[in-house]
């Protein structure tokens, strides 16, 4: 399976007036913008995805929204708690072997840190390597079988300014 990670993009700052939680805050404009380039990015890179699994925090699901729609995947997102800030990784794992028929090309939006240690995690087998997703980056890991510990190669990590120099 291709297992491909993306950061939600640029949000409104968190403790922003009429955003008192966190789930509610948006992407605003800029994010907006740097997501159709990533798109185009990942139009550029081939990509297609089986299935957009997404956190269902407000700027996560706009984002997911976004990269559907600029690659005519809208009927294939769906929305899961367990991308949330926090989420418990192995509960995603289980809920990613179960996922009947297994996709082949699989894109989760989702949120830092939890991003970087899920790749950690899978890479390395430790979720505590040092890497940062930034806000719209893009993560390819390439996984034989998934479980919870070392199962997948780092294929590439993609900046959102790199992303837009592909578009």
């Amino acid at each position: 399976m291709n297992l491909y990670l993306l950061r939600h993009g640029i949000a409104v700052e968190p403790g922003t007036p009429g955003f008192e939680h966190d789930s509610d805050r948006p992407l605003i404009p800029k994010g907006e913008r740097r997501l159709r380039s990533a798109a185009g990015a990942m139009e550029k890179l081939e990509l297609s995805f089986d299935l957009i699994l997404s956190s269902p925090f407000v700027r996560t699901r706009q984002t997911a929204e976004i990269i559907a729609g600029e690659l005519k995947l809208k009927k294939r997102i769906e929305f899961f708690d367990g991308l949330v800030p926090g989420g418990n990784p192995k509960t995603l794992i289980h809920a990613l072997n179960e996922l009947k028929p297994a996709p082949e090309n699989l894109l989760l939006v989702g949120h830092e840190p939890s991003l970087s240690r899920l790749i950690s995690l899978l890479v390395s087998g430790e979720p505590d390597a040092a890497i940062e997703m930034k806000k719209g980056g893009l993560c390819k890991l390439e996984v034989g079988e998934l479980w919870h510990g070392q199962c997948a190669r780092l294929a590439w990590l993609l900046t959102p300014l790199q992303m837009e120099l592909m578009a």
